[in-house]
């Protein structure tokens, strides 16, 4: 089985490698820190299963899953965050990951993660299983941030955590117009007035 490592914290990839040269069972490993120097490795090499981070330096990982399901639609991606699985877990499913799993996660259950998805199935968790089903249900019973798109849903986490809009353009590697758009129509559909009300919201739904 060959494995691709994506994150941009060069300690985080080196764990992880570690972790899965000790199963004994991973042929080749590689690293990319960025969604650039991923799409690059994919391209020049054949891959099992590829562990993306949601949180990479030059884009977001549900843009890069967005890529790769494009270029190479049957390849197996477990996505890999600091996040709890509420926050991105469903988006990161819909958007075609095989699995999410979180840093916390003991090495045994990366393992099984990356053994399940490599044969093709998905690998949930008790509690992503849970809120997949919850996410089935009619629309007016979902929590209005998940009529979200990823990219509002994102501009709504970073406006909550106090980033200013020129700093949420920075982070999102777009233009400031772009993000205030995103602002626009998020407040629109959550029937917000403004950033102050965005951030009460998300500290309420456990968002920020």
């Amino acid at each position: 089985m060959n494995v691709l490592i994506v994150d941009d914290h060069a300690i985080v990839r080196q764990g992880l490698r570690q972790i899965l040269t000790e199963s004994g069972k991973i042929d080749v490993i590689a690293e990319a820190e960025s969604g650039g120097a991923a799409m690059q490795q994919l391209r020049e090499g054949e891959w099992s299963v590829v562990v993306l981070d949601i949180s990479l330096p030059d884009r977001n990982g549900i843009e890069v899953l967005k890529q790769i399901r494009k270029e190479c639609p049957k390849l197996p991606v477990l996505m890999l965050s600091m996040h709890e699985e509420g926050l991105y877990a469903i988006r990161a499913l819909k958007a075609g990951a095989s699995g999410y799993i979180t840093k916390q996660s003991a090495p045994n259950e990366l393992m099984a993660a990356i053994n399940q998805v490599a044969r093709g199935r998905k690998y949930l968790t008790p509690t992503m299983a849970e809120a997949m089903a919850e996410s089935l249900g009619l629309d007016h019973d979902r929590p209005p941030h998940e009529m979200l798109s990823d990219r509002e849903y994102q501009t709504l986490r970073l406006i909550a955590s106090g980033k200013s809009l020129t700093d949420v353009a920075e982070e999102m590697h777009l233009s400031v117009k772009t993000v205030s758009v995103y602002r626009g129509r998020l407040l629109q559909k959550m029937k917000l007035k403004n950033n102050a009300e965005v951030t009460h919201y998300a500290i309420k739904n456990g968002l920020a």
